[in-house]
């Protein structure tokens, strides 16, 4: 039995056993831990990682899929359900250590499941997730790059990122119209010392207007939270705000919005 991909819910399966193979060996989990494939489709990559985790969790939304992986892998654990309405505490419990998550995203959707494995951090391992290439470079992009943005310092201050190796579009049925990539997401550092709103806050705000100086972009916030003029002036001098964002440390985007609510 196979189905035919749907356009709908962005599939394309991969074809290429060589490349299958090397995914599926990119994962690694924690002592105690569950190993979680997102979306596998016809179970291209679940065939490898099912051997080598038997008590693998998948989680799919498409029904013909779901009686697929039924028939093909007895025992395997499947969540039929909206990997966007998923809360990850479900494949927790008392005894059980961190996850490690792996995916070939669904491009329309492959942020907010980012973001949702960012914003539960602390739950996570690992994370491999196929992506567009273009996508996977700005997660990993430098400071003073043009893709180094948002998405580049959120994923830096919340993981360590790193582009494991760039996909063929010609390894997927059907093919996509973009290059593909494989990014690796570490956990092993503490979340950053700030108010988590506070930073995006103040990350969103000073890439939003990345044309502008920092003091020119930030200049609501700086109004609205630091109404104290010597604090206001010290922070701009401390921080040089006539730089613009793109040119700042993710490191930076801490201490900065640290100086801005410290009195909040």
């Amino acid at each position: 039995m196979s189905i035919a991909p749907k356009k709908s819910l962005g599939q394309h399966f991969l074809t290429d056993n060589n490349m299958i193979m090397k995914i599926a060996g990119s994962i690694s989990r924690a002592d105690g831990g569950r190993v979680v494939e997102i979306g596998p489709g016809t179970g291209a990559i679940t065939q490898v990682l099912f051997k080598r985790f038997p008590d693998l969790e998948v989680i799919e939304i498409d029904q013909r899929a779901v009686q697929l992986l039924k028939e093909q892998f007895l025992g395997l654990i499947i969540h039929q359900q909206d990997i966007l309405k998923t809360s990850w505490n479900e494949f927790l419990d008392e005894n059980s250590g961190k996850i490690s998550v792996i995916g070939n995203l669904p491009y329309y959707i492959t942020s907010p499941i980012l973001f949702s494995v960012l914003d539960n951090r602390s739950l996570f391992h690992e994370a491999v997730f196929m992506m567009q290439k273009e996508v996977a470079e700005r997660l990993v992009a430098k400071p003073g790059s043009k893709t180094y943005g948002i998405l580049s310092v959120q994923t830096q201050l919340l993981s360590e990122p790193e582009l494991l190796f760039n996909v063929s579009r010609h390894v997927f049925n059907p093919k996509p119209n973009v290059e593909s990539a494989v990014v690796k997401l570490r956990f092993k550092n503490p979340a950053p010392d700030a108010n988590p709103s506070q930073l995006k806050l103040v990350i969103r705000t000073a890439f939003n207007q990345r044309r502008k100086t920092l003091s020119n972009a930030l200049k609501g916030i700086l109004n609205d939270k630091v109404p104290d003029l010597v604090q206001k002036e010290t922070i701009i001098r401390d921080f040089n705000l006539s730089r613009r964002a793109e040119t700042l440390l993710p490191e930076e985007f801490v201490t900065l919005t640290n100086a801005i609510f410290s009195g909040h």
